[in-house]
């Protein structure tokens, strides 16, 4: 059964910090790529970044650059967006997408709410 788990979502003041995890189980999770999307309330899915298959991130959204930054562990099979310098603009339902080819898997999300 193909699974995608985020955590580590919360309340954050500006300013602040958070590490997403995005735990997957069920496929090959080496063979696909990784991406964060997140979506605020009233407002369409917007995507935040991704992580290629060899550790290449791309897509970076602008407003996260060099706040923002994805990672992954194969061995584990958890993709990871550290969330630094927050602002009450980031906040949003974080989902994690695993996607190769045509197959296309995405998680059931995790809320972060950033205080002002």
């Amino acid at each position: 059964q193909v699974q995608l788990v985020e955590s580590g979502g919360g309340l954050v003041q500006a300013g602040g910090s958070l590490n997403l995890s995005c735990a997957a189980s069920g496929f090959a999770f080496t063979w696909y790529t990784m991406t964060w999307y997140r979506q605020a309330p009233g407002r369409a899915r917007q995507l935040v970044m991704s992580i290629t298959t060899n550790g290449d991130t791309t897509n970076i959204k602008d407003s996260v650059k060099g706040r923002f930054t994805v990672s992954r562990d194969n061995a584990k099979s958890t993709a990871y967006l550290q969330m630094n310098n927050l602002k009450p603009e980031d906040t949003a339902r974080y989902y994690c997408n695993a996607r190769a080819y045509d197959q296309d898997y995405w998680g059931q999300g995790t809320q972060v709410t950033v205080s002002s």
